[in-house]
């Protein structure tokens, strides 16, 4: 049996508290604890990106990360984008680009994406392709996924 640590963080702009135990993964945590299924577990080596999260503001593999760790910083997963303008931008421009495909790798993919726009970064493709090197998708190729950042890119840079 594992000693319990309590800690205190921001999750998805709601203050949370929570025990526990010193190994649990911040992944781990999200979804057995805190019933946020959105980040998915899937190779548990941070080589896939689908339990990618942003921790103040900078994406991570949750399953690499201890829920420890959490204590006192500024998390956000799917569900906390999906409530947000950019998160709908997203989820808009993946579902009229039929770029969602399973939806497996969609979580991680759409953070990523999230922060190249947080950045203001480049909406070039190219550059685009290189942000989600991390994100493994397994059912197609990532035409549609690039172009449907590109266009919620460009959209952001509009101020759409």
């Amino acid at each position: 049996m594992s000693a319990t640590i309590d800690i205190r963080f921001r999750l998805n702009g709601v203050d949370t508290e929570v025990s526990v135990p010193a190994t649990m993964s911040a992944l781990e945590m999200l979804r057995d604890r805190l019933d946020l299924t959105g980040t998915k577990y899937a190779c548990g080596e941070g080589e896939c990106g689908a339990c990618t999260i942003s921790v103040d503001g900078v994406t991570v593999n949750s399953c690499l990360m201890f829920a420890a760790d959490c204590d006192g910083r500024e998390l956000m997963t799917i569900e906390g984008l999906a409530a947000s303008s950019v998160g709908e931008a997203l989820r808009a421009s993946f579902t009229r680009n039929g770029a969602v495909q399973c939806g497996f790798c969609t979580p991680g993919i759409m953070m990523q994406a999230h922060s190249v726009l947080q950045k203001h970064g480049s909406c070039e493709p190219a550059d685009l392709k290189r942000t989600i090197e991390g994100n493994l998708c397994r059912c197609t190729g990532y035409v549609k996924i690039i172009d449907s950042m590109a266009e919620a890119c460009v959209a952001a840079d509009e101020g759409a």
